[in-house]
């Protein structure tokens, strides 16, 4: 285990370290950018959305924090506070996947196809209402996870983990 992508809940980053000691955590951006629109009124969102995807669209960690700078100055100049602080304290929490395999980016900013999984069993479950106890319900969550297992969907390649192999005997080399 190497990466943890969650939201902002604090128990689960805490214990990260407990149970994956080498592991780094990542808050996902699509939470984070739904944080910082709470504090935004809603007629500036596009525009504070752009500037967002700025920030993860950099080429590096280091221009990615040179256009937090910018970014955290805009929102300011904008009289947008609360966003402007929210950005600056916890921006950082997003950009971990920079130490990671660049083709890799743009699939590990986020949680969301684990959420769009999590969703689809919520929804079977919802249909069914009650269930008897609690088996009855984890052997519902189960067979919607063998259909999706079974699918075209789940043969898909997400990541090529040998540019995770290929990244970490590098460390190695060179220390």
């Amino acid at each position: 285990m190497q990466l943890v992508i969650s939201d902002a809940c604090l128990g689960l980053s805490e214990s990260i370290g407990d149970f994956f000691p080498e592991a780094h955590w990542q808050r996902c951006t699509v939470h984070f950018y739904r944080n910082v629109f709470s504090h935004v009124p809603s007629t500036k969102v596009r525009e504070i959305a752009a500037m967002l995807k700025a920030i993860h669209a950099s080429e590096d960690r280091a221009a990615a924090d040179e256009k937090v700078d910018q970014v955290v100055a805009k929102l300011r100049a904008q009289r947008l506070a609360r966003a402007a602080d929210l950005v600056e304290a916890s921006v950082h929490e997003t950009l971990t996947y920079y130490a990671f395999p660049e083709k890799h980016w743009r699939r590990i900013r986020t949680n969301n196809p684990l959420e769009r999984i999590l969703r689809e069993i919520k929804r079977r479950t919802k249909v069914v209402g009650a269930f008897p106890d609690g088996n009855s319900a984890l052997n519902l969550a189960a067979a919607r996870l063998r259909h999706i297992a079974g699918t075209t969907w789940s043969t898909k390649r997400y990541l090529d983990m040998q540019l995770l192999k290929d990244a970490k005997h590098e460390v190695y080399a060179t220390a």
